[in-house]
């Protein structure tokens, strides 16, 4: 099951006497504090820290252990992750060390800034003198504790179980711990750090293991893969395999042990409601809803089309009120009559009244038959053209301008329509003939299309490699030769080419003086000019090439033109998607069971190459003097397993079996697990800060400062009482 914390506030600690020891197991999953003395601890809680800031606010807080995933919500978490104290498993982030054990005491019951209590607190095995000095200087000037005593973890549960009858004064202490495992030699009931053994792999990198496994293996369920989720998944369905290899197989052949060992993690799922057909009832309702929807549409589309009929009859009953105005004015005045209404001449209002009408007209829904729109001749449709523009105003004159364009571009457009006009008829008389042809002997009319097809295609083909290889071949159907740019050049390019270099030549010494000449830009012109290929436009073999083709694909159904052959791609069947069933939402924990903890002993699965669990004591016992091969086989006879990571089934029997392979043929073996791996070791440090030994094993602030570095490196524990 995974770890439950504890952070409760006590509120006994001013029950307690100053002399009565606080014993902190400062480990680097978790934080356990407690009273010497006592089975249990008092608070318990991850041993990380999180700073985020409040949405509304912006105050940044501190966020300390475990946290509530429902109370997150009002913070931006983005910016800040959890953070740990330690590197491995030793502190050197002390600022958040600071923030751990000020909530560790605040939870403990502690009140003021002092702390009155000697404090036993652990740390890892061979602990550099910086970690521990810069400890004992946060304790002792920030929270005034009286003396400080420090022991390693792995020591305390060795020796705790001991007392246990567990194992035995002389053995192993192996600590799978959360970033690290240890191997400990313990000799005469005291540990043995310089033949001590680590290797850096520990729970951390198995539930990291997990989740990288988990996310690939269902990569569109990536986001529920959470630390806190693969961490649970670990500890509730992981387990060590006995024969690795063995296991891995039975899995790839899919035998039934196989699917018994496969564990199935349901995520939440709702079934897509299944929409049924309307009844009549509802779609005469739509219906209705339709057609009142179209008849508010209709309303206001009427209520448009009346305001704008009402629009134009007033500016037609003003263009016919300002032609009689007109009618009654001298000649001599019409054109400061006219100056004063916007108007040029009388026939641009006349046209303005013919515009207007029309529009009318086509507003009520009234046909306008051919012969009613005559086209108007050049002075209506531009009466500014024929006026000089010294009689014009400077408004007139833009509008001059305009119509000269407008009338330019439509007489343009006529031109093309009349080109076009006659091309048809021209298609038109080609067609007719080919037909008549293709009646009087359809197969001789066939066999022309066939060869005059091959004989253009094989034209353009040829141009098209001339286009892109330049004239250079090797006289094998046209294959151009594997040339350079300069060949593959057009002739018109190539001159262009030719020039550039002279001028380049020419000018490159002295002053720049191009420009200067009229040559030069005669030169200039030359350079620019354009591709000819380009400025030929739609080329007429090709053309005809595609009207050919259109032909034959009329009257021949088994002709397919060459491109289509040479681009035919096979049909690529697009799966169809399908709805999400209750299996996609399944994350199946299986070969993953075990692969995760695998690491522990075959570390360099994850590029970490040290040596394994089950090689660890082997190495520890060859670090011992040679004089004491009796302790060494005693060793192997007393082997304690602790630490959060050794609770995977099967572990003892695994580790066993593979120190048996280490060690010489007859020998002891006997692997034990502690009886708490997770709490022994700070029952065991209370057990110890509870006797009377303690007090000689503390060192105060002044000693620490009187001796000196070298002799706090020094420091060391004392385990038998």
């Amino acid at each position: 099951m995974p770890f439950i914390s504890k952070t409760q506030r006590q509120t006994d600690y001013h029950l307690f006497p100053p002399s009565h020891p606080i014993v902190i197991d400062n480990g680097a999953s978790y934080l356990r504090i407690g009273w010497a003395g006592e089975t249990e601890p008092r608070v318990i809680f991850r041993n990380i820290v999180q700073r985020p800031r409040h949405k509304a606010t912006g105050e940044t807080v501190t966020i300390v252990g475990d946290h509530d995933p429902a109370l997150l919500r009002y913070f931006d978490c983005t910016r800040s992750g959890p953070r740990s104290a330690f590197d491995s498993n030793v502190v050197y982030q002390f600022e958040i060390m600071e923030y751990i054990l000020d909530f560790a005491f605040d939870r403990l019951g502690a009140t003021g800034t002092q702390i009155n209590h000697p404090i036993l607190i652990t740390e890892c095995v061979c602990n550099p003198v910086q970690s521990r000095s810069k400890m004992a200087e946060l304790l002792f000037e920030t929270y005034g504790v009286p003396s400080i005593a420090f022991g390693v973890d792995a020591a305390f549960s060795y020796k705790y179980n001991q007392q246990l009858g567990i194992c035995d004064k002389d053995g192993l202490a192996l600590c799978p711990g959360f970033s690290t495992t240890h191997s400990i030699p313990f000799v005469g009931g005291e540990p043995v750090y310089k033949a001590s053994c680590r290797t850096n792999v520990g729970g951390y990198h198995i539930t990291d293991y997990l989740k990288q496994l988990l996310s690939l293996k269902y990569p569109y369920h990536m986001a529920r893969f959470t630390w806190e989720k693969a961490e649970d998944l670990k500890m509730e369905h992981c387990y060590i395999a006995f024969d690795y290899a063995t296991e891995v197989k039975l899995f790839q052949q899919g035998a039934k042990e196989a699917d018994e060992k496969t564990r199935c993690w349901q995520l939440p799922w709702v079934p897509p409601v299944v929409e049924e057909p309307p009844s009549e009832e509802e779609l005469a309702r739509k219906a209705a809803i339709k057609e009142r929807q179209g008849q508010r549409l209709r309303d206001m589309a009427e209520a448009k089309r009346t305001s704008k009929i009402n629009e134009l009859e007033n500016e037609l009953q003003g263009l016919e009120f300002l032609l009689q105005q007109l009618a009654t004015v001298p000649e001599d005045d019409i054109s400061s009559f006219l100056s004063t209404t916007g108007y040029v001449s009388k026939q641009e209002i006349e046209a303005a009244v013919s515009k207007v009408t029309q529009s009318l007209r086509k507003t009520r829904g009234e046909q306008i038959d051919a012969e009613e729109k005559p086209e108007a001749s050049a002075a209506e449709k531009y009466p500014l053209l024929d006026i000089p523009d010294n009689m014009l105003t400077p408004e007139q004159v833009k509008e001059k301008k305009r119509q000269l364009f407008l009338k330019t571009t439509s007489e343009g457009r006529q031109r093309a329509k009349q080109k076009r006009f006659e091309e048809e008829i021209e298609r038109e008389r080609q067609n007719q003939q080919e037909e008549e042809r293709r009646l009087e002997n359809p197969d001789l009319y066939l066999e022309q299309l066939h060869v005059k097809h091959k004989e253009l295609t094989e034209r353009v083909e040829q141009r098209k490699r001339l286009k892109t290889n330049g004239n250079h071949s090797n006289g094998n159907n046209g294959t151009a030769l594997g040339v350079g740019r300069g060949e593959r050049l057009s002739a018109a390019q190539k001159e262009r080419m030719r020039l550039l270099t002279t001028a380049a030549f020419d000018r490159g010494k002295g002053e720049d003086t191009f420009g200067a000449r009229d040559e030069d830009w005669q030169l200039y012109k030359l350079m620019s000019k354009d591709n000819e290929d380009d400025d030929e436009g739609p080329d007429p073999e090709e053309a005809e090439l595609f009207r050919i083709s259109a032909r034959l694909r009329e009257i021949d159904p088994t002709f397919v033109p060459k491109s289509e052959v040479e681009n035919a791609q096979p049909v690529i069947e697009v799966p169809k998607s399908r709805p999400m069933t209750q299996e996609d939402f399944q994350i199946l924990l299986g070969v993953e069971r075990f692969r995760c903890p695998e690491i522990l002993f075959n570390p360099n699965r994850i590029g970490i190459h040290q040596v394994g669990l089950d090689e660890m004591p082997s190495v520890s016992i060859r670090r011992l003097p040679s004089d004491s091969q009796q302790i060494k086989e005693k060793l192997c006879c007393s082997i304690l397993v602790t630490g959060g990571s050794s609770l995977f089934p099967g572990i003892t029997e695994r580790l066993e079996a593979g120190v048996r392979m280490t060690r010489p043929c007859g020998s002891t073996i006997k692997v034990v697990r502690a009886s708490d791996p997770v709490l022994d070791a700070w029952r065991g440090a209370s057990a110890y800060a509870a006797s009377p030994h303690f007090a000689t094993q503390t060192f105060s602030k002044q000693d620490m400062y009187q001796k000196g570095e070298d002799w706090l490196r020094g420091y060391q524990f004392t385990y038998s009482q």
